[in-house]
């Protein structure tokens, strides 16, 4: 391939799943130091994708997807003169767009139909039934571009972030920040996206956590405020509450601040992996929603699930595995890594 292609990575879902996706692109230019990089993904991830070095472009699929006829779409793509495009989460309508806007060439994986139709190089994979995590089964698509033998593995992908520093930086918010302290930050819930650690646990985490050793912060949207405004009454004095305080820019630039986060499988818990900070996930046992696929992925990333073969609660929103994870186990996690490292 030439190595001044213009190389596109499609991903238009999650930050968790744009995050465990930026590797790819380290990859990409390793490889190819003189290609230009283009991600293609919704607008609410801008941000994220702004961190990575290596992307040298990021295109809005929600822009291009409100255009009024197809044909408007297709000379859209073309513009952009993509010689590569790397279909990274399956979308009928994008695989369809690259096709007809005649990208030359179009990876996806076996794992959709619709691909053998619209792609030209197929790289057999089903992420559903893999034990890879989710950011080696974003490597394996660019099998067909690059020799599998250097790729990193699961344990070097952490150094694959790759990250501007000065996109991190945000003073105002230091102001927060108490250094003589351990600053934790607890992001309680997911958006519907993930199962979540019941609001008691965090509640009993923050009764014994020493406020002399710790000062706690609640992140999350404004409307996840109003769903645990119990819970925040019930910790007044104890936590500071910045729910719906942060753009997504604000709260990459806190989190790097920050010391260390408390979550379940949610796009916060993967920033923080990213930025190195401690971070205790919290995860069921269900596949595919297990850590083997979703664990966060950095130096100081740990995880924690039942140890149990759980189905019964697949089809619930509430998961009594997530129930059997202590809060001695998450309290005992991060007073180790503080006694390591504080």
């Amino acid at each position: 391939m030439d190595r001044k292609s213009r190389i596109m990575i499609s991903r238009t879902d999650s930050i968790g799943d744009v995050i465990l996706t930026l590797p790819m692109a380290r990859v990409l230019k390793k490889a190819f130091p003189e290609a230009t990089i283009l991600f293609l993904g919704k607008n609410y991830t801008r941000d994220v994708v702004n961190l990575s070095s290596d992307i040298d472009e990021f295109v809005s699929w929600d822009e291009i997807d409100r255009l009024s006829s197809e044909s408007d779409k297709i000379q859209t793509f073309k513009k952009l003169k993509v010689d590569i495009m790397l279909h990274v989460f399956p979308s009928f309508k994008i695989a369809r767009l690259a096709s007809r806007a005649h990208i030359p060439k179009r990876i996806g994986a076996s794992g959709r139909l619709y691909h053998f139709v619209y792609c030209n190089k197929i790289v057999p994979m089903s992420r559903k039934n893999s034990p890879l995590h989710e950011a080696q089964l974003n490597l394996k698509l660019l099998k067909p571009i690059i020799n599998e033998r250097s790729m990193p593995s699961l344990e070097e992908i952490e150094g694959y972030y790759h990250l501007h520093s000065d996109e991190l930086k945000d003073v105002d918010l230091l102001s927060l920040i108490d250094p003589k302290k351990f600053n934790l930050v607890l992001h309680p819930k997911s958006k519907g996206s993930a199962r979540e650690w019941p609001l008691g646990s965090y509640s009993d985490l923050i009764n014994q956590l020493p406020d002399e050793k710790f000062k706690i912060f609640i992140t999350g949207t404004q409307e996840e405020g109003k769903l645990i405004q119990d819970f925040l009454l019930k910790n007044k004095g104890k936590v500071i509450d910045l729910t719906g305080k942060f753009t997504l820019k604000k709260l990459i630039a806190f989190i790097r601040y920050a010391d260390g986060l408390v979550a379940a499988s949610t796009g916060p818990l993967h920033l923080a992996a990213m930025l190195g900070k401690l971070v205790v996930g919290i995860y069921p046992p269900i596949r595919p929603m297990h850590p083997g696929r979703w664990a966060p992925v950095g130096k100081n990333a740990q995880f924690l699930v039942a140890n149990k073969i759980c189905e019964a609660c697949r089809k619930n929103r509430s998961c009594d595995c997530m129930d059997l994870v202590s809060v001695d186990q998450v309290k005992k996690l991060i007073e180790d890594y503080v006694g390591r490292n504080y």
